[in-house]
């Protein structure tokens, strides 16, 4: 695990690349990779899928650990150090790699939810817009929410999608 400045992990991820490249080291380091996810962000009423950094700051490097190797990569522009006490880095559990690696195969993207129970919402669209109501279920699998609204002066819980409503701030 290689430690960068934050919101330079691609470019040190290309940087490296080229580096290993230039410098004959694809026998000793192999894989590079920028732990990413897929959300589903709901903004304004629409849906966006948008790209996540898992580990903001960091950098997967999967290599043979030899003095050439780490002189490489400690010296690529970007790097700031690797993950470890003191010079020599501490490599990641086989477990803890299998689980980052799984969570970026991951097929279908998750949604992000801002909304809680209890938040206070507008339906923005839809047969009950402009309605307010309470939050009373997140149904994360689904993308549903129950909102409990004021309609003809009773409580009433009606079923909609989070990209149908708007948190009121």
């Amino acid at each position: 695990m290689v430690h960068t400045y934050s919101g330079y992990e691609n470019k040190v991820r290309a940087n490296l690349e080229h580096r290993v490249e230039s410098m004959g080291m694809q026998d000793k380091i192999f894989r590079i990779l920028v732990p990413t996810e897929e959300e589903i962000d709901f903004r304004d009423g629409k849906k966006k899928i948008i790209t996540r950094k898992v580990f903001p700051g960091y950098v997967l490097v999967e290599m043979i650990m030899s003095d050439d190797s780490w002189y490489v990569v400690r010296n690529t522009p970007g790097v700031t150090g690797f993950v470890g006490s003191g010079n020599r880095p501490i490599p990641l559990q086989e477990t803890e790699v299998r689980a980052i690696l799984h969570g970026m195969e991951e097929e279908e993207a998750r949604p992000r939810v801002a909304f809680e129970v209890g938040d206070p919402v507008r339906v923005v669209a839809g047969p009950f817009v402009n309605f307010t109501g309470t939050i009373d279920e997140v149904n994360l699998e689904r993308g549903k929410l129950r909102v409990v609204v004021s309609m003809f002066g009773r409580e009433t819980p009606v079923e909609l999608e989070f990209n149908q409503v708007e948190k009121i701030l």
